[in-house]
C-alpha cells in the first residue's frame, strides 16, 4: 500500500554532508520525495514531537543536539514506505545497526544516528501535519 512518512536528517547528517547518500538510498529502494526544507527546530516543537520521551533523562541533550543547527524535513511516499524506511536506517543505536544500513554505516549511538524516521502510519500522518502545511507536500 503507497503511503508517506515522515524522514529528518539529523544535525550529525548535515555536519557529515550525508544528505545525498541518504537521499539517495531512500530513492533507489522506491521511495519519492513529496517534501522537503530546511528548518531550524525550536524548543517548542521538539518538546511536541519528543512528548513522548520529554520526561526521560536523555530528552535534554537529545533536544539540544536536534537545535545545535539545521535539519532537513522530508516526506517520502512509496510502497511501505514507514517499514521500507525504518528498514532502510536500522536500528535506533547505531552501533547495534547492521553494515549496509544508514545508521550502521555512518552512526556513532542512539542520538547521533543521521536520521529520525516515523514509526507507524499513524504517527507518520501526525508528524507529516506537524512539520509541513498541506501545500507544501507534492
Amino acid at each position: 500500500m503507497k503511503e508517506r512518512t515522515l524522514v529528518i536528517l539529523k544535525p550529525d547528517c548535515l555536519e557529515k554532508r550525508l544528505m545525498p547518500i541518504v537521499f539517495e538510498r531512500l530513492q533507489n529502494a522506491g521511495l519519492d520525495m513529496v517534501a522537503c526544507k530546511m528548518a531550524k527546530l525550536g524548543a517548542d516543537i521538539l518538546a511536541r514531537h519528543y512528548a513522548h520521551i520529554a520526561d526521560k533523562p536523555y530528552y535534554p541533550p537529545l533536544a539540544a543536539f536536534m537545535s545545535r543547527r539545521s535539519v532537513v524535513l522530508c516526506v517520502f511516499e512509496g510502497e511501505g514506505a514507514v517499514a521500507k524506511v525504518r528498514k532502510l536506517l536500522g536500528p535506533t543505536n547505531s552501533q547495534e545497526a547492521p553494515a549496509g544500513t544508514i545508521r550502521g554505516d555512518f552512526g556513532e549511538n542512539t542520538r547521533e544516528n543521521i536520521a529520525h524516521a516515523s514509526d507507524s502510519a499513524e504517527n507518520a500522518k501526525v508528524e507529516i501535519e506537524r512539520f509541513f502545511k498541506a501545500d507544501e507536500i507534492f
